[in-house]
């Protein structure tokens, strides 16, 4: 091979792979945080547990200065059993847009929270998909006489020595 040929696949290489270290989209850690095939129940559940939905804003982005300008946050999504003796059972977790899409499905089949326990959803702030209004709908269930789980998300982001945080609650939901 002669030095030329070398030279131009090494700059056809070096090319390739900066095209597409450029294309790779990042990963987004909240699609897999946790493994959900873990925590799912392999049993049949009682008949006699009350069933619930819970409603949570969630907030990917939120305006700054003018509704033409965003800035992105980062969303940690907990998932809480409050009760001290029995164990909470979360059915589905499903994560829309701002528009009411469906953006995902964290799980479809029936997990545990073990008591006091907390399961958390992080949405990376380069996750832009859910917007300024995204939100969470859960569904899940309870012993009769139990706490309710508990929904909480913390929305964060900092740039420079500049920092905003806040909090939102879900909501139970019929």
């Amino acid at each position: 091979m002669k030095h030329t040929d070398t030279y131009s696949l090494f700059i056809l290489i070096v090319i390739l792979f900066f095209n597409y270290s450029c294309e790779k989209e990042k990963e987004i850690s909240s699609v897999h945080p946790t493994n959900w095939k873990h925590r799912t129940v392999n049993h049949p559940l009682s008949d006699s547990l009350e069933k619930g939905k819970t409603y949570l804003s969630v907030y990917s982005e939120i305006y700054s200065e003018t509704e033409h300008r965003v800035h992105s946050l980062t969303a940690t999504v907990s998932l809480r059993n409050i009760n001290t003796n029995d164990t909470v059972y979360i059915d589905k977790a499903i994560y829309y847009n701002t528009h009411g899409e469906a953006i995902r499905t964290y799980f479809n089949e029936t997990i545990f929270i073990a008591p006091m326990e907390t399961v958390e959803i992080v949405i990376d702030e380069h996750d832009k998909t859910g917007g300024t209004g995204a939100n969470f709908l859960f569904n899940w269930s309870i012993k009769p006489q139990s706490n309710a789980p508990y929904f909480e998300s913390v929305m964060i982001s900092t740039s420079g020595q500049q920092g905003i945080s806040f909090t939102t609650q879900g909501k139970t939901i019929n």
